[in-house]
């Protein structure tokens, strides 16, 4: 079996140093992710930009964490589950609803549950959503454009959580306070 490589700044491909370099300006290491991801320069930008654009949307902090965290459970990663709380955390959202998402329970307003329904939906359809599916997405007060968003969020995990689930990125040093795993009904 062949192993995927953890890539640092002195073994990393020439089109990946940029954004490794701006990782370890921005939080002292290269994540154990992008080292994965180094091996294709093409992957790592596609992940970085996405999630930056992801990061521009409407949503604001808690809807983020809400489309990640949902995204991240339901395909049980490993990574970016901890990755992600970490980042809540670092964002401000509330610990409550950090935990909520991460033992899939019921979202704190109608709002919120509104768009992990969606989320889940379009995660669990492949992109199908009945008309009243999107109906109840609208009446929580969403427009379509948070629609495309969900699917832009969604679109970044992808990457993230396939990547991780081939490669078993290991869980940096960082997020290791933050470990998770699906819980067993």
């Amino acid at each position: 079996m062949t192993e995927f490589t953890l890539h640092n700044l002195d073994t990393t491909p020439e089109g990946s140093k940029a954004i490794l370099e701006n990782a370890v300006k921005q939080m002292g290491t290269v994540p154990s992710l992008y080292a994965v991801m180094a091996e294709s320069p093409e992957i790592l930008q596609a992940y970085t930009q996405l999630h930056q654009a992801f990061t521009n949307t409407s949503f604001d902090a808690e809807e983020l964490t809400v489309v990640w965290q949902t995204i991240n459970v339901e395909h049980e990663c490993h990574f970016c589950v901890p990755a992600h709380t970490a980042i809540a955390h670092s964002m401000g959202v509330d610990k409550a609803l950090i935990e909520a998402l991460r033992n899939s329970e019921p979202m704190p307003t109608e709002k919120l549950q509104a768009l992990q329904d969606l989320t889940l939906t379009l995660v669990r359809k492949r992109g199908f959503a009945s008309d009243e599916e999107l109906a109840a997405f609208y009446a929580a007060g969403y427009e379509p454009k948070q629609v495309l968003e969900i699917i832009l969020g969604l679109s970044q995990k992808v990457i993230s959580n396939y990547v991780n689930h081939v490669a078993k990125t290991p869980v940096d040093e960082m997020f290791k306070p933050f470990a998770w795993s699906k819980k067993q009904a």
